[in-house]
């Protein structure tokens, strides 16, 4: 969701002409129009995973477990398959039995979000242990994380990096580098009260280190300063959303993001978005994003409007989206109370469950499969290449709140 999504776009440019509801389509694209990869057994979506095989693995096994639906063992067991002997994951590795090198193109936000969804499942403690080990290995000198290990901090990465050290007992404030901790690093990425945007998050400083409201950005922050993670539950009790001068605590920035979102979405409901080459339209997975946000800082009620939206116009666009963008919905409706059986209509559970393979709640065959073991593939992690450039061909085309490369800045 958060965060999100430079990897799973790289033919963004063929997602804008496919689309095909005035709405920005974006949560789990395909650079193709068939998959140029086989599609492996216990993978949700029909679409090529080479960019996001992993992301929407995580977000559907995750969203599953939200509503109690026990996924198929077919499924984790292929997301488990993925990590790499470093504790990485890459966004798809066609080959799990062969070792992963410098070139296997592992990265924060498919890591973090793989850590999340198996957390949440239990019992894979070996895959997320050795995943986090490598997460913090990939910390930033100011104590946040790129979507690279090495890369420059950004908002998404960091806030999803802080949900998976959440999902395991860990406290993200005893995680430094430096003496800096991930709160420090989101803390340096909100928009001072006075200037414009304030409370808002930047997704990075610009090159002159100035900061620029980013609503993708700001969403996913805002989790991440509550130190949750993707399925964030609504605050217990209503809290003001206000921004904070001097220097706020993480739970003050989070509520400078919440005013900001709250804001952007009075007037219509939803957030805009721009992708390179469309015109300005509704932004679904960031408004989805922005609802979790909203009802995880203030309360459900607090996102009443933009959820009122997002139930007449979201089931179209995760019709196209696939399962990461029901996840999105899911997580939306987890977050508010509201039932994801009945969301605007749309049973958001049977459609992301028809996606991939039959969650075993669902299975009528004699017997369930075993889980298996938790298969780990040999040898180190890296970023080639040809993936940072990939990356860098799509910065700034986004699909929902979490895959971090996703627009920098060029979020309303």
């Amino acid at each position: 969701m958060i965060a999100r999504r430079s990897a799973a776009v790289l033919a963004a440019t063929a997602v804008i002409g496919v689309a095909a509801t005035p709405f920005a389509h974006a949560a789990d694209p395909s650079p193709s129009a068939s998959p140029s990869v086989a599609k492996p057994a216990g993978l949700y979506g029909g679409t090529d995973p080479t960019y996001d095989g992993v992301w929407r693995q995580s977000l559907a096994l995750l969203a599953q477990d939200t509503v109690g639906v026990e996924p198929a063992a077919a499924a984790v067991d292929w997301l488990t398959g993925q990590q790499c002997a470093s504790g990485a994951f890459a966004p798809f590795r066609a080959d799990p039995g062969k070792a992963c090198d410098a070139k296997t193109p592992v990265d924060t936000n498919m890591t973090a979000a793989a850590v999340q969804a198996l957390a949440a499942l239990g019992g894979h403690e070996a895959v997320t242990g050795k995943a986090v080990t490598w997460l913090k290995s990939a910390q930033a000198a100011d104590g946040g994380w790129g979507y690279t290990a090495g890369g420059p901090s950004d908002a998404n990465s960091t806030s999803l990096v802080v949900g998976a050290l959440t999902a395991v007992g860990e406290q993200p404030r005893d995680v430094v580098k430096g003496g800096k901790s991930p709160y420090d690093a989101l803390l340096s990425l909100s928009v001072p009260c006075d200037e414009d945007g304030g409370g808002a998050f930047a997704y990075q400083p610009d090159k002159k280190g100035a900061l620029a409201a980013n609503a993708d950005a700001t969403a996913a922050a805002v989790i991440g300063a509550l130190g949750k993670g993707l399925a964030a539950p609504a605050a217990k009790k209503a809290a003001d959303a206000s921004c904070a001068e001097g220097d706020p605590t993480p739970e003050q920035a989070a509520a400078g993001g919440a005013a900001h979102l709250a804001q952007a979405v009075q007037k219509d409901g939803h957030l805009m978005s721009a992708l390179a080459g469309a015109e300005d339209q509704p932004d679904v997975g960031n408004t989805a994003d922005a609802v979790v946000a909203l009802a995880a800082q203030g309360g459900a009620e607090r996102a009443a409007k933009p959820l009122a939206w997002l139930e007449r116009n979201g089931p179209e666009w995760a019709a196209q989206g696939g399962p990461s963008a029901y996840a999105q919905l899911v997580f939306a409706a987890h977050a508010t109370g509201t039932d994801p059986r009945d969301f605007g209509g749309t049973d958001l559970v049977q459609r992301l469950n028809a996606t991939g393979p039959a969650p075993r709640a669902a299975d009528t065959s004699a017997e369930a499969e075993s889980s298996g073991s938790e298969a780990e593939a040999d040898s180190d992690d890296g970023a080639g290449v040809w993936w940072i450039v990939g990356v860098g061909l799509v910065a700034g085309i986004g699909i929902g709140f979490l895959i971090s490369g996703r627009n920098k800045g060029r979020r309303p």
